[in-house]
């Protein structure tokens, strides 16, 4: 395993770290192997673990506190995430933060996942939304100072909604933020536009979220895919999207070296961005595991492979069904 520099923060995380909501919220996951998949991360070198505590209500929380309490003798970077008070996945423009972010209720909330994982400090609290409109309310500025200063919290950082990257821009300008987490992808490149070279002045960590496009870069989905009742997939996969999206995936096929897959070619574009901290690919399963850990290797794709994804760019604006 590989390590990059965390951002200010100086933290030497893992370049390929643990995306954990598919154990809170996805059909199909069974906590013995959860635990036995994040156990054997640990063993090759993964050591940044993100959380929130709307992965099951607390579950994906609990389940990580385990594996801190198996591994007292590891640092294991630990970062999850505060729901918005309306429960509204995206904040929508002219979002009040009373509404959302109110200051008791962050410090509600970070006790609770404390609790949740069985620690006394948190490495990384992020906002699980955001609006770039609350940047200059210095309520929430002075509620994550309190909590830095009683320990509770180390760092803070904030997940911006779905292909908007630019929404935290002004926020992170206050200095507060540590860390953002953003949509990167071989589709999403557009954080490298304006998110990625203010993070770079203002050494801002950027953890790189949705790798695969929430699936369709692992080349398994269809026209006819379907996802069991319940599972947040069908909301999101309806036709219009995944029609595109299977089409934008196979277009991609030709392109992929010989002995590599799509989703390791996926996580190598990621990788050679230099501006990125760490990615966090879902992976609820053991292979899961030792395929996307191995692609943390350090080698590099071609500077004409990564050109030619680079024309695979693909902008898109939030819809009502891309919550």
């Amino acid at each position: 395993m590989r390590y990059r520099t965390f951002g200010r923060t100086g933290w030497q995380v893992a370049e390929m770290g643990y995306g954990m909501w598919g154990m809170g919220g996805w059909t199909g996951s069974e906590d013995a192997e959860s635990m036995t998949s994040l156990q054997k991360s640990v063993e090759l070198g993964c050591n940044f673990f993100d959380t929130a505590f709307a992965y099951g209500e607390g579950h994906s929380e609990r389940l990580l506190g385990q594996l801190l309490s198996q591994n007292p003798g590891t640092k294991l970077y630990v970062a999850t995430k505060i729901p918005p008070k309306n429960r509204k996945w995206p904040s929508r423009r002219g979002a009040a933060l009373d509404d959302v972010f109110p200051s008791d209720y962050i410090r509600e909330m970070v006790d609770t996942s404390l609790r949740n994982l069985r620690t006394d400090s948190l490495d990384l609290m992020q906002f699980h939304v955001w609006e770039d409109d609350w940047a200059s309310d210095d309520r929430w500025q002075r509620t994550c100072e309190d909590l830095k200063h009683a320990g509770k919290v180390q760092a803070w950082g904030v997940s911006v909604n779905r292909w908007e990257p630019d929404n935290c821009l002004e926020t992170l300008k206050t200095g507060m933020i540590d860390a953002v987490q953003v949509i990167y992808n071989i589709f999403d490149q557009n954080p490298e536009d304006h998110l990625f070279p203010l993070a770079d002045a203002l050494k801002v960590a950027i953890i790189a979220r949705v790798p695969f496009d929430e699936g369709t870069l692992t080349g398994t989905l269809t026209k006819e895919t379907k996802f069991p009742e319940g599972d947040w997939r069908n909301s999101y996969f309806v036709p219009e999207n995944l029609h595109a999206s299977v089409d934008r995936a196979e277009a991609l096929r030709p392109l992929i070296p010989d002995e590599m897959t799509m989703p390791e070619l996926a996580l190598r574009f990621i990788l050679a961005h230099p501006t990125v901290s760490t990615i966090i690919p879902g992976m609820r399963k053991l292979h899961h595991v030792e395929a996307n850990i191995a692609a943390g290797d350090g080698r590099a794709l071609p500077a004409d492979l990564l050109a030619k994804l680079k024309l695979h760019r693909w902008d898109r604006k939030p819809t009502q069904w891309s919550q």
